[in-house]
């Protein structure tokens, strides 16, 4: 998946978190504090040579990722790291055309933690091979647009990591500045930054560049990777012109963002924390649709949310799964907001604060890395400061809430995580002496949408033998009926006799809205 945003500053490069991007050198540009253009879903109308492509994206996250990425692209030596190197397609850290413009933004950004960023979509995107040797041809046409007028950094942000190997990749074309670029793709590659010449906007325009690798052996690797490996010309990609500068009076370029108004922000960290502090699963599995679940009728998180509510769900013991679904196209609108009574929001406060000094500790001890400490940090700011962004009270609290249930979560997580470690070491352990009873049992959710991206719901194994584990009566005498010898019938079973809710908390468009999808997980075993 591709994604982008930009920055600019003397003859720069960009790139960033899920995105990148690469900016070229012009003097008259320069970083712009601002807020968040809209980024919509690209669809590709098909021509002669390929077929319609759509990607979807995150929007609202798209803009805040980038920045996210930048801030972590220098380490604390003042230069870049290796990751972001690599990430971003730089061949080597000396590279003046891409290592000395990400330094330079990633810099920028530590002091300035919001820029302004134009977005031109090509209107079509063209793979075919030039020649017969497998040398190809990426084609874009872009609309009239005085953007254009612009130096553009041209974003291909990869829907997946690639795989084949490292390649080195050359693309040329006179749309670029300077003509040839080259970039290193390896499997930890997101995104590739390419910085264009500034043109005359007032006609439509077709960008042709060639693209090919040092071998002609490999330009079919090349293409497996611009196509994520499938037939056809669709490129897996989202490419995206960047633009930087000093915008004008024209109301048509000047985007009055709704994020001020929106907790675009702090969601978009949220995640980020989530993604990085939460133990991965790589099993592959067949992810469950929360939708499947069966749930009780979604309930309002608002203003109107009554503290009796708002009380049970600070309380919960529940697992807690955050949906950040499909946001559309566009920046959402919705401001979430909630209403603590006083008693409740001290409570709420005290809960906080001891939820992050535990998950502070739980990181330092599970080793989970210093980006989600800082993630943490920046998430509590965002509960107690307005930082600029025009937010109320109910703003804070809302986020405040919202940290202290993912909070909660990711401790249970952990806390489990423990438990089945102690138990497995332990001398009584139930596995080994085959009584019934709880084991772990983790099981996969849709990904992108929820997180945790799995959830560990317990299954009940083991044998039912006397004395019965949470034995009914009807249990006993049927235990007793079959070791009388009878043995047609049913031998009394290992399951599960109490459930505990999961929690869903969907943020969309429309607002945030609480799921309980009862009797998810298991929660206590008996003999039945």
């Amino acid at each position: 998946m591709l994604c982008l945003d930009f920055f600019c500053c003397g003859a720069l490069m960009l790139c960033c978190t899920r995105l990148c991007v690469a900016l070229p050198a012009s003097p008259g540009l320069q970083l712009i504090p601002a807020h968040d253009p809209p980024v919509t879903e690209h669809t590709f109308p098909s021509t002669e040579a390929s077929s319609a492509s759509t990607v979807s994206h995150n929007a609202p996250c798209l803009v805040d990722d980038i920045f996210a990425e930048l801030r972590e692209a220098v380490g604390s030596d003042g230069e870049l790291t290796n990751r972001s190197l690599t990430q971003f397609g730089i061949c080597t850290v000396s590279d003046s055309s891409s290592g000395s413009v990400l330094l330079q933004l990633a810099k920028e950004m530590s002091r300035n933690q919001r820029h302004g960023l134009e977005v031109l979509h090509p209107t079509g995107v063209l793979l075919a091979e030039e020649d017969e040797r497998g040398k190809l041809m990426l084609t874009f046409d872009l609309l009239q647009s005085p953007l254009l007028g612009l130096s553009p950094a041209l974003l291909l942000a990869f829907e997946s990591p690639p795989t084949g190997g490292n390649l080195v990749v050359t693309f040329t074309s006179q749309s670029l500045h300077p003509d040839a670029q080259t970039v290193c793709i390896s499997g930890e590659t997101l995104y590739i930054m390419l910085t264009g010449k500034a043109s005359d906007g007032n006609v439509p325009q077709k960008w042709s560049i060639s693209v090919e690798t040092k071998s002609p052996d490999m330009n079919q690797s090349l293409k497996d990777i611009l196509t994520g490996g499938k037939s056809g010309s669709n490129i897996s990609m989202v490419p995206l012109l960047l633009f930087s500068g000093e915008r004008g009076t024209d109301s048509r370029y000047h985007h009055s963002s709704s994020l001020a108004s929106s907790q675009t922000p702090f969601l978009c960290e949220l995640k980020r924390f989530l993604g990085d502090v939460l133990p991965q699963d790589h099993r592959e599995s067949s992810p469950v649709h929360l939708d499947s679940l069966q749930s009780l009728p979604p309930l309002t998180l608002g203003l109107s949310s009554s503290d009796t509510l708002l009380a049970g769900l600070i309380n919960s013991s529940s697992i807690t799964i955050f949906s950040f679904g499909s946001w559309g196209s566009v920046f959402p609108v919705h401001r979430g907001e909630l209403a603590f009574s006083p008693a409740l929001l001290e409570e709420l406060k005290q809960r906080l604060e001891q939820s992050v000094v535990k998950i502070t500790t739980v990181i330092r001890e599970e080793q989970v890395g210093q980006r989600a400490t800082e993630r943490l940090g920046r998430l509590k700011d965002l509960c107690v400061s307005d930082e600029g962004t025009g937010s109320r009270t109910g703003d804070r609290q809302y986020r405040a809430f919202l940290l202290l249930k993912a909070l909660q979560t990711v401790a249970r997580v952990y806390e489990v995580q423990r438990g089945l470690r102690a138990t497995r070491a332990g001398p009584n352990n139930p596995v080994r002496a085959n009584i019934c009873g709880l084991r772990s049992l983790a099981v996969s959710l849709e990904k992108r949408l929820g997180l945790p991206e799995t959830v560990n719901i317990n299954n009940c194994h083991g044998s039912c033998a006397f004395p019965l584990t949470n034995g009914i009566n009807h249990a006993v005498l049927l235990k007793f009926h079959i070791e009388s010898e009878n043995v047609d019938e049913r031998a009394p079973c290992c399951v599960p006799v109490a459930y505990g809710a999961l929690e869903v908390v969907e943020v969309n468009e429309q607002g945030t809205y609480l799921s309980m999808k009862q009797d998810v997980v298991a929660k206590e075993c008996g003999c039945r």
